[in-house]
């Protein structure tokens, strides 16, 4: 299994058996595996959401969003539960050239990954009960 480590963005290679959870990046020496949301930019955001192996569910925000502020809570309490997926942030003041790229058209979108190909999308804010929904929903199996 590949995980892209949260901090340096460097793929690490997991052997099959070994816990992902306890792995520690080649490169830098921290845990590959963060159970809470990592920022991307458009420098980070293609390596992490192509060579991870794992889902990862993106959220696509601004600071000026008042749903996305009230969704933030949500979404790092659910990644601190959910072991097996990715959770990243974009900010889309910072990261129009991704944002563009993905359409995003209205804030806060979560959009769902499995290397690299979209796996499912919803705009809007969502209560904690509808994200797990959502989230149980599109992971793939």
């Amino acid at each position: 299994m590949h995980i892209v480590c949260a901090a340096c963005k460097a793929t690490n290679r997991i052997p099959e058996g070994k816990a992902y959870l306890e792995a520690k990046c080649g490169k830098c020496q921290v845990h590959v595996y963060q159970s809470k949301p990592v920022d991307l930019s458009d420098d980070s955001f293609y390596k992490y959401v192509e060579r991870n192996d794992m889902p990862v569910l993106v959220d696509f925000w601004a600071s000026w969003c008042g749903p996305c502020q009230v969704m933030a809570p949500v979404f790092s309490r659910i990644a601190s539960q959910s072991p097996g997926l990715l959770f990243a942030k974009v900010n889309t003041e910072q990261a129009q050239q991704i944002s563009s790229a993905a359409g995003i058209r209205s804030i806060p979108t979560l959009i769902m990954f499995k290397q690299g190909k979209e796996l499912a999308r919803v705009s809007g804010a969502l209560n904690e009960s509808q994200l797990k929904q959502w989230i149980m929903q599109n992971l793939p199996r």
